[in-house]
């Protein structure tokens, strides 16, 4: 434990569970959606925020949030207005922001910085004391809307139609979460960098949709998933002197795979032990057979969503 006597590391580790921990309440969202890459998206256009700020030598944290939000709102409302499908506008926006980002810091002297990689691939060691209260406000303000919200925001991620027909301002909702969203993507740049964003967003709640019997579940599970991963891959980045970003993501997609695994054993067990029944061989074990168990276990989900009990 002789890396926490570093102050550059105790700042890491706790910029890292801020992180982890507020990322997968944005990513449950966006994954009952079917807008996992809406991340990315956004995380390109705020390298083009990154680059005006430091062309204009502003804090370049402020034009990337500036610049993320007006893009999360645009996509939202040409999305909603049904001019054009959601994925055009995300492509847009995609290839619109990593495009102009391109563009304007070759305008920058010297030509492109490198502490861009900073923001492009995270540099989490350099987080100052200022940056850690730059991101547990944000983070706070996106847990309050996230999970203070979290029945009318899941209501309309679920369903938009019967929404709108239960009277909640879906339009209004949508577009905080986009904003939300946003503010994810760059309070995260540092830690895990603008390309990998949507990893930490996406696969915590892909781990737990595993195994979570329902939507308070899900989202309880991921953020656990985040924190640890988060904390886990800065400390073995320390140790193996490796990029901490990519370690991050290296281990999300480790604590899925091996989730998947579970899962897919503990699926053919069940099947094993049903034709058991059938011919007559059922268990004589009480606590395996019971309904309850197999809830734990993972009941009750739907494919490639999140569980249907209520919030």
């Amino acid at each position: 434990m002789d890396f926490l006597s570093y102050e550059f590391m105790q700042r890491a580790l706790l910029a890292a569970f801020l992180v982890g921990m507020t990322a997968p309440t944005v990513g449950v969202y966006l994954v009952q959606r079917r807008l996992a890459l809406i991340g990315d998206g956004l995380g390109h256009v705020a390298l083009a925020g990154v680059a005006i700020g430091v062309l204009t030598s502003q804090a370049p944290v402020l034009t990337a949030l500036v610049l993320a939000v007006i893009g999360a709102v645009a996509i939202e409302l040409i999305r909603s207005r049904g001019h054009t499908s959601g994925d055009i506008a995300l492509a847009v926006l995609f290839y619109g922001g990593i495009a102009g980002g391109v563009v304007i810091i070759s305008q920058a002297p010297g030509g492109t910085p490198g502490n861009l990689n900073a923001f492009l691939f995270g540099a989490i060691t350099t987080t100052t004391a200022d940056d850690i209260t730059v991101f547990a406000a944000l983070c706070g303000l996106v847990l309050m809307v996230t999970l203070g919200l979290a029945r009318y925001l899941f209501a309309v991620s679920n369903d938009e139609e019967f929404a709108v027909a239960s009277g909640l301002p879906v339009l209004r909702l949508n577009l905080l979460l986009v904003v939300v969203t946003a503010m994810t993507v760059v309070v995260s740049m540092r830690v895990i960098g603008l390309l990998l964003i949507s990893a930490l967003m996406i696969l915590p709640i892909a781990s737990a949709q595993l195994v979570a019997a329902s939507f308070r579940q899900t989202i309880a599970i991921g953020v656990g998933i985040g924190a640890s991963v988060s904390v886990s891959g800065v400390t073995l980045s320390f140790y193996a002197d490796t990029p901490s970003g990519g370690t991050i993501v290296l281990l999300a997609i480790g604590v899925f795979v091996l989730v998947a695994l579970l899962r897919a054993v503990r699926t053919a067990v069940f099947r094993l032990r049903g034709a058991g029944r059938a011919e007559g061989v059922g268990s004589d074990d009480p606590v395996t057979d019971s309904p309850v168990t197999d809830s734990l276990l993972g009941g009750n989900v739907v494919p490639g969503g999140v569980g249907t009990r209520p919030v």
